[in-house]
């Protein structure tokens, strides 16, 4: 079912023939098609609402919100613009979507202050071939969580320091001193996730030193992947040559399958996602883990997690040879080429970029990865969005690749032969090779 059949269906559902017929001239109104539930649509209504209040907004050109739910909600977005429904003017798009939608959507041209509300870093998840084609409402990035009173601890335990050496010389070939979480490598990463196993180190006051999220899904790859990007890694070059079977992805793939062999993540991580991974986080049985920004309110809420909230910190995901990275990917609002009120549609998304509207945003739970200069004015109410600000600016990256048609297949390509990998399934030799064949043939 189209987003423009079950739109026509709630209408007359609701109120007859007759009222749907009188409804009509508020269709030409600017309807924006979101995302129900959640933060996104608190966020989106207050923005909505801000505007339609403003006096310079005609009549015609107030904003309408339409949401339809999230289970199947990409397919059915798509069977809806190639179809070329009218229904919505402005639709949701995410990164790693946008190549898919593109042909049947215009680019927007965004407010003059967009630059320097939100930075290059973050504009560019919602570009593609060089066009913008949406506003970044909302941001999705990785923090490392750490249990800051086991380092704390570590760091002044002369014992424990020689034990770390130890370890980390078994496992890594080399001795490691221990540091803090903001100055670690992703060996340093590894050797504390070892020393905190107790496995490996029997001591250890944590069952395990991390959790991986190992299920074979598309989103679990998207986490992982900033450990290889460290290394250098990218899904390919300039001129289009595949580079996934390569040292840096070799590295990537090794770090995970070392803590996972030995213990350092619980055995059943390979059914792991989000959920498992916060569930086993805070229960107190775990030094460290890279997981989601969106992790960080319920990790630190002494209600839902009480055995962790006063203790978990976050940091930006270690560094490696070629720098400090994390994956970013955004949600956000774009034009449908078949919109009805393009006009008024393109009035709103340049609201929508502008500082106003993005505080407004801010202000209603949405997570806009705002530069530092904007933030600090709801960094009292929003302190989790200083960080993903920072983060977004300095360490994120979208992969070449990433915003393509075929992003989504090349996620789950990847998710599904690394996790043959991680589960001892096939080789690492034969999970490069089957990877980077699948990748020439959906990149092509």
């Amino acid at each position: 079912m189209t987003f423009a059949t079950t739109k026509r269906r709630a209408l007359l559902a609701a109120a007859g023939i007759a009222s749907l017929l009188a409804a009509t001239p508020a269709l030409a109104e600017v309807t924006v098609l979101g995302w129900p539930g959640g933060p996104e649509e608190t966020a989106l209504r207050a923005a909505a609402d801000a505007y339609n209040a403003k006096s310079d907004v005609a009549e015609n050109d107030k904003v309408e919100l339409l949401f339809f739910n999230r289970d199947g909600f990409w397919d059915k977005l798509q069977a809806d613009l190639a179809a070329g429904s009218k229904a919505f003017d402005l639709n949701l798009l995410a990164t790693y979507s946008i190549g898919r939608y593109a042909p049947f959507m215009e680019p927007v041209e965004l407010s003059g202050e967009a630059k320097a509300v939100y930075g290059d870093s973050v504009l560019s998840t919602m570009q593609y071939q060089g066009k913008q084609y949406g506003v970044p409402t909302d941001l999705s990035l990785h923090f490392m969580y750490f249990r800051k009173d086991l380092i704390e601890a570590l760091l002044k335990d002369d014992a424990g320091k020689a034990k770390y050496a130890e370890i980390s010389e078994k496992y890594l070939g080399k001795k490691l001193e221990p540091k803090i979480p903001d100055e670690w490598t992703w060996d340093d990463y590894a050797a504390t996730a070892l020393y905190f196993t107790q496995a490996v180190n029997p001591d250890s006051p944590t069952r395990y030193g991390t959790v991986l999220q190992l299920k074979n899904l598309l989103f679990n790859i998207m986490v992982w992947q900033s450990v290889p990007r460290a290394y250098g890694a990218n899904w390919m070059d300039d001129s289009g040559k595949i580079t996934v079977n390569s040292d840096a992805y070799r590295k990537g793939l090794e770090i995970y399958k070392l803590l996972y062999d030995n213990g350092a993540s619980p055995k059943d991580s390979l059914s792991y996602e989000f959920a498992e991974a916060n569930a086993a986080f805070a229960s107190g049985q775990v030094a460290a883990m890279l997981q989601w920004n969106a992790a960080a309110g319920d990790l630190t809420s002494k209600e839902k997690s009480p055995a962790v909230a006063d203790v978990t910190e976050t940091v930006a995901p270690p560094a490696g040879p070629q720098g400090r990275f994390t994956h970013i990917h955004g949600l956000g609002f774009g034009l449908n080429k078949n919109a009805e009120n393009k006009e008024g549609a393109a009035k709103f998304v340049k609201w929508l970029s502008s500082k106003e509207a993005a505080l407004i945003y801010a202000k209603n739970n949405g997570a806009p990865a705002l530069t530092p200069e904007v933030v600090v004015e709801v960094a009292d109410s929003r302190p989790d969005l200083v960080k993903l600000g920072e983060f977004a600016g300095k360490y994120g990256y979208v992969m070449n690749g990433a915003t393509s048609a075929k992003a989504l297949s090349v996620y789950e390509l990847q998710a599904k032969e690394f996790t043959g990998y991680w589960s001892g399934q096939q080789s690492i030799e034969d999970a490069l090779a089957s990877t980077e064949k699948g990748m020439a043939d959906l990149l092509k």
